[in-house]
């Protein structure tokens, strides 16, 4: 049998060589070749991996991505590798991600970037009081970070605290007036808690707007007026936001809310229908549909939207039930 030898000694040499060919063939194609071969002549340049890490996330090849930022993160733990170590485990798993971002805390102190990303984290694992604790800190260092207050206000309006959600969000206003997203939350949250601040935020967006491009001032001024129980104001002020932009999916809801609420179901059923045409995976005009199909007499299509809602939404257990119920 020794004569055999040789033989299978080479086809252990070539399964070997394959293996080899096969691992390597991914990173030895486009756009990752490049960095590859850089790669193979600088084997610990973290910022290679980073790089070619972010090249494989972007291809959709997770596992690749995740082994490159873990050896990135090896030879040097600093914060874009850390947070993009983060984006990427997010999309493996959401825990090892949170572990993650809890040990790059401790590795990282001081990283704003990492604590309100782990921040959040936190929040979207239910953990609101670790999430503020962390937020409180940021603030008590910088008392102007944006990120932080931001997501403070949000931590605190889930908890039903929404005069100091307000508050919050007042003072990064204050630190940021002409940063429109801000300025926009803070229209919102006034207008829903019928404050007259809505009305006067909402007027300045307006004149910083000569062009006429933006929506949103005049829905924020509709919702105030709604909330205040001027609806008949509040439907001409949607009316207007859509005249902006007929594609404005939340004006055509609330107005359709509105019309609901004020018993004109027809009225309101053309609305959540024009909801749908706009967006026909939208859970929510479904179920708009399906009331005002509902109060109008029309069970068997009322149904029929209710159970369409549900299939679009699996949370949206009000339709489930009333499509059973019907």
């Amino acid at each position: 049998m020794a004569r055999f030898l040789p033989s299978l000694l080479l086809l252990l040499l070539l399964s070997c060589n394959d293996d080899k060919t096969s691992g390597d063939a991914l990173l030895d194609q486009q756009p990752y070749a490049p960095l590859t071969d850089s790669i193979r002549r600088f084997s610990n340049n973290a910022d290679l991996y980073y790089r070619r890490a972010g090249r494989l996330f972007e291809g959709g090849e997770k596992e690749a991505a995740t082994s490159d930022i873990r050896k990135a993160w090896s030879i040097l733990p600093n914060e874009p590798i850390a947070l993009r170590y983060a984006a990427i485990m997010r999309q493996v798993n959401e825990d090892s991600a949170l572990h993650f971002l809890e040990r790059a805390h401790r590795q990282l102190e001081r990283s704003i970037s990492v604590e309100v990303t782990l921040a959040r984290a936190y929040q979207k694992k239910g953990a609101a009081e670790k999430a503020l604790a962390l937020c409180n800190d940021i603030i008590g260092r910088y008392p102007n970070q944006l990120d932080a207050l931001i997501l403070k206000s949000e931590l605190l309006s889930a908890q039903h605290r929404d005069a100091e959600s307000l508050a919050t969000l007042e003072k990064a206003y204050s630190y940021a007036p002409f940063d429109a997203d801000l300025a926009h939350d803070l229209a919102f949250a006034y207008a829903t808690a019928g404050n007259p601040r809505a009305l006067a935020l909402s007027d300045s967006l307006i004149a910083r707007d000569p062009g006429g491009h933006h929506a949103e001032p005049y829905y924020f001024k509709g919702l105030f007026y709604e909330t205040t129980g001027n609806k008949a104001k509040a439907l001409a002020l949607l009316d207007e936001a859509i005249r902006h932009d007929y594609n404005f999916l939340d004006a055509h809801m609330e107005k359709g809310e509105v019309q609901y609420d004020g018993k004109q179901y027809e009225a309101a059923l053309k609305s959540y229908q024009l909801a749908a045409t706009i967006s026909p995976t939208f859970a929510d005009a479904y179920f708009g549909v399906a009331r005002c199909l509902e109060a109008m007499g029309n069970k068997a299509d009322a149904k029929l939207n209710y159970q369409r809602a549900y299939s679009l939404d699996k949370s949206m257990t009000e339709a489930r039930d009333a499509a059973a119920r019907l």
